[in-house]
């Protein structure tokens, strides 16, 4: 054997040696934290260390006064699978197409979920157990997900990543009868936008009750991390997925459904790698929210976060400066179509409403099962409500702006004020720009934006070169169709775009003048021309506002095309919801609807079973109120 092989056999050798002792040194290396995530389902911030007097949190409040309370922590999301979409991407899921409730979209090749990030840097990631994301999962996210995964799992001496996640607080739970109680449903506070009902008490004492459970369940994670003598080197992150489940909190854009508590705590052999941002035993006024988390973790080992990330580390190395603002996003909740974006800053929060003829208080078949839901709706339709407890079940404006600070509860819009018309113009203009920055695609209908992506991921297809100013005139269009002060003649110069996208907005715009008096009849004139549209999405917008203004004849021929866009054995499942929304909000009759309804399919095969029950759950509802 010649000498120069020998030489490089054993160059070879000593270089796999110095690499992998320099691998364990850095896996041993005690600049690398475990990482502990503790969330639970359906919590605001009714915590005592927010506070809050009627809660009963010992082991959470026990946690805050060794950390750091966050004072401002939204969600992005008001509502569970959106929410973790955000966490687990480290993108806004509007800029994914990932943004409604239970959808199952691609991710780009070069954005990954981040267990797949940490376990890169030698940790082990394990989730108990809950997943739910709007995302195509590749084979392995977790090295473990499951009702028993735990970092006792990992190989000596390696760092750990490990979730666990309670459901204890979850909406279901709140209206699960029989229940003992253990806080007086006469000292709750109700809030002035829920009536002051039996149902509203219960649910509200109940929900309080089970976050009490829940601190349990917390406590005893923490005494299982001290018992493993590892709470000295384990950074810990409490924090709530969204809102309470109770009505206008969960799935609404209010601080009752972003605004979560976020508690953080360091122990000491890191506080130098965290840095002078973090604080022991104080609150943090810093506007943070759910796309943040990700970097924030990356910043903290020391790992600069990929540039594809859209927040900002609040903690660590590559920590940033403190945002001027945070931003929300809703719109297709389980079977119901909707649309609006929501910013905040350290004082005024800015709702925009780009469907403002769609009710906040829509009929959801989730959220009607919860007691306080259905006794608020009853009293609302025998007009037994005050003008704030009504708003939910009227139409929207298309702008909202609440000073939070004098306005917690955010049932004072100041939208029309001349005093804060400043106000609103900066936070209009804040959010466009995000919209704009992250390519907002849920402008495009959601159907739309999956075939127009095939077998690219909706974020690639918003990012191609000739798409560059798509979103922008997009934006524009929803704009135009949304805002009261457009008139119908302004919209119509887009009628015949070649875009089906912009085509859409127009006939939304149409059908939101249509509820005006002043402008139905122009409207009504001005969509019929749209009723045969090549697009079956502004088909179904268009023959909605036929059949619920429009004329008798013109009624009955609006009815029958919604059915006929209603059939999965014709149009794909995105289209028979959007038109059998169209046809609930257009009241058919037993005589209109005849059997033509019950006869159609109900499952669209060429779908994940998380979109599934959706069609059905609206043909229930269509032929149940049918008289």
């Amino acid at each position: 054997m010649s000498r120069w092989y020998i030489l490089l056999s054993e160059t070879i050798v000593f270089f796999s040696l110095f690499s992998g002792a320099i691998h364990a040194q850095i896996n041993a290396s005690p600049e690398r934290p475990n990482i502990l995530w503790i969330t639970s389902e359906d919590t605001g911030p009714q915590i005592g260390c927010y506070g809050d007097k009627y809660a009963d949190t010992p082991h959470i409040d026990s946690l805050a006064t060794r950390g750091m309370i966050y004072l401002n922590c939204w969600s992005n999301a008001p509502v569970c699978a959106p929410a973790r979409t955000t966490i687990i991407s480290g993108c806004y899921p509007n800029s994914l197409g990932a943004q409604h409730m239970r959808s199952q979209v691609r991710l780009p090749d070069s954005i990954r979920m981040y267990p797949a990030l940490f376990r890169e840097h030698g940790y082990y990631c394990s989730n108990n157990s809950k997943e739910d994301y709007n995302l195509e999962q590749p084979v392995k996210v977790w090295d473990e997900s499951s009702n028993r995964a735990h970092w006792r799992k990992r190989k000596p001496g390696q760092p750990f990543f490990s979730v666990f996640n309670f459901t204890t607080s979850h909406e279901s739970q709140i209206r699960t009868r029989p229940h003992r109680a253990i806080h007086d449903p006469e000292k709750v506070s109700i809030p002035p936008y829920h009536p002051d009902t039996p149902e509203s008490r219960q649910d509200w004492a109940q929900y309080y009750d089970k976050i009490t459970e829940m601190d349990q369940q917390v406590g005893q994670v923490l005494a299982q991390l001290r018992a493993d003598d590892l709470e000295e080197s384990t950074i810990i992150l409490y924090y709530g997925d969204h809102g309470s489940g109770m009505p206008r909190s969960k799935r609404w854009l209010y601080q009752s459904g972003l605004h979560v508590p976020l508690v953080v705590y360091v122990p000491q052999r890191y506080r130098t790698v965290v840095g002078d941002l973090y604080q022991p035993a104080s609150q943090n006024k810093r506007l943070v929210s759910f796309v943040d988390l990700v970097p924030t973790m990356l910043s903290i080992m020391g790992s600069r976060p990929p540039a594809h990330l859209q927040g900002k580390a609040f903690l660590g190395k590559f920590a940033e400066g403190n945002p001027e603002y945070i931003y929300g996003f809703r719109d297709r909740m389980d079977e119901r179509y909707d649309m609006s974006r929501a910013v905040r800053d350290q004082r005024f929060h800015y709702i925009r409403n780009f469907m403002p003829h769609r009710p906040q208080g829509t009929f959801l078949n989730y959220m009607f099962q919860t007691p306080t839901t259905r006794a608020w709706h009853k009293l609302f339709e025998e007009d037994k409500l005050t003008e704030a407890q009504s708003a939910f079940f009227r139409t929207k404006p298309a702008e909202e702006l609440y000073d939070i600070e004098s306005d917690p509860y955010e049932i004072h819009n100041l939208a029309g004020s001349a005093e804060h018309a400043m106000t609103l113009s900066r936070m209009r203009d804040a959010l466009q720009k995000w919209m704009i920055e992250i390519r907002d695609v849920g402008l495009v209908p959601e159907g739309e934006v999956l075939e127009r992506s095939g077998e690219a991921a909706p974020y690639a297809f918003a990012r191609q070169s000739e798409n560059s100013s798509y979103i922008p005139s997009l934006l524009a269009a929803a704009d135009r169709a949304s805002m009261p002060n457009v008139s119908v003649e302004a919209l119509m110069a887009d009628r015949t775009s070649a875009d089906s996208a912009v085509r859409y907005w127009v006939a939304t715009g149409l059908l939101i003048r249509a509820h005006q008096e002043k402008d139905r009849k122009t409207a009504v004139r001005a969509t019929r021309a749209m009723a045969g549209d090549p697009s079956a999405y502004v088909r179904a917008i268009a023959n909605e506002t036929l059949a619920r203004f429009g004329g008798s004849p013109e009624r009955s021929m609006a009815i029958n095309s919604l059915l006929e866009l209603c059939d999965l054995d014709e149009h794909n499942l995105f289209v028979a919801l959007n038109a059998l929304n169209s046809l609930d909000w257009s009241q058919p009759s037993k005589i209109e609807i005849g059997d033509k309804l019950s006869k159609l399919p109900v499952r669209d095969k060429n779908f994940p079973q998380r979109y599934q029950e959706y069609v059905s759950r609206m043909k229930e509802r269509i032929t149940n109120i049918a008289k």
